[in-house]
């Protein structure tokens, strides 16, 4: 049986609206970001058939082999990266994103603004925070982020627009949710994607105005891009 993906995209939306309704806020002030990870470019098309135009990937290798064709046929689609990012796949990312969600170092931050130098292409750009410190995680610390937030625009000239986290699988959501707008408010950040699948009314109550939705809109991962895994393993830099 063939998922209805504009059926479950109606209903996550939906959901997103109540949420946000319910905390005071406007319906339409939390954008969908449809995380596309492992899903073919047919299911993206079916996405796009129902209206839908933000959309999210975890790998630069995947997204090169699936969004060029996808882009040319669809303009209007807006590009999220929301997994980590190599230093080596910056001038790649650069090219295909319209937003880069995980900027976490210095060396990342440079090579990003040396290739949107070299081509005039600027996507916005946000800092992963690693709201829980967790070694395995990317993201700067809380303790670092706001020089970090600082040299990013001032020593880099990145477009810096917002802050993203993963908060800890196994620790309350609000405390990082609450933590996360706390650094974005004191630096003048509009933008916070935060919250997913279990936890999204929560984070649209601290104040998310981007959620990363996959699996209840497209259904279990799929394989495609499964060769792209490798890339994920190597080495950040």
């Amino acid at each position: 049986m063939q998922i209805d993906i504009a059926q479950n995209l109606a209903e996550v939306k939906e959901a997103i609206s109540d949420a946000a309704r319910a905390y005071g806020r406007g319906a339409d002030s939390v954008r969908l970001v449809a995380v596309t990870k492992t899903h073919p470019p047919e299911t993206v098309r079916r996405a796009i058939a129902a209206g839908h135009q933000f959309f999210g990937e975890n790998r630069v290798q995947e997204a090169e082999s699936k969004w060029p064709g996808l882009k040319q046929e669809f303009p209007d689609c807006r590009l999220h990266l929301i997994g980590p990012l190599q230093r080596n796949k910056a001038a790649l990312a650069v090219s295909l994103f319209d937003v880069i969600e995980t900027v976490d170092r210095i060396k990342l931050a440079s090579a990003l603004a040396r290739h949107m130098e070299a081509t005039g292409r600027r996507p916005d750009c946000m800092i992963q925070v690693n709201t829980g410190e967790e070694a395995q995680k990317a993201g700067v610390v809380p303790g670092d982020a706001d020089e970090f937030i600082r040299a990013c625009r001032e020593d880099h000239g990145l477009p810096i627009t917002g802050l993203m986290c993963i908060p800890p699988v196994d620790e309350e959501p609000s405390l990082h949710f609450a933590l996360l707008a706390e650094i974005a408010r004191r630096n003048g950040l509009a933008e916070l994607s935060m919250g997913m699948s279990a936890d999204f009314e929560t984070a649209v109550q601290f104040g998310a105005t981007l959620v990363r939705i996959g699996t209840a809109i497209f259904g279990p991962r799929q394989d495609y891009g499964r060769a792209a895994e490798a890339d994920r393993l190597t080495s950040k830099d």
